[in-house]
């Protein structure tokens, strides 16, 4: 599997996951907060489904 989040967008994804996840946690915001478990793993495996079929590459290590 071709990583193609790097950088930046890596760090915004995992950050973001985790405070959406915290807060759904802690009972601040509703259920949907558990969906910040997609930017998490994203950002965690370096690899968006959604960056592959737009053909986006962020990653500096595997640009074409």
């Amino acid at each position: 599997m071709k990583r193609n989040v790097g950088g930046i967008d890596k760090v915004i994804r995992i950050v973001a996951g985790a405070v959406l996840m915290i807060l759904a946690a802690t009972g601040t915001i509703g259920w949907w907060g558990w969906l910040g478990v997609i930017p998490l793993a994203t950002g965690l495996m370096s690899n968006c489904l959604i960056y592959t079929l737009l053909g986006i590459n962020t990653c500096p290590s595997d640009k074409r």
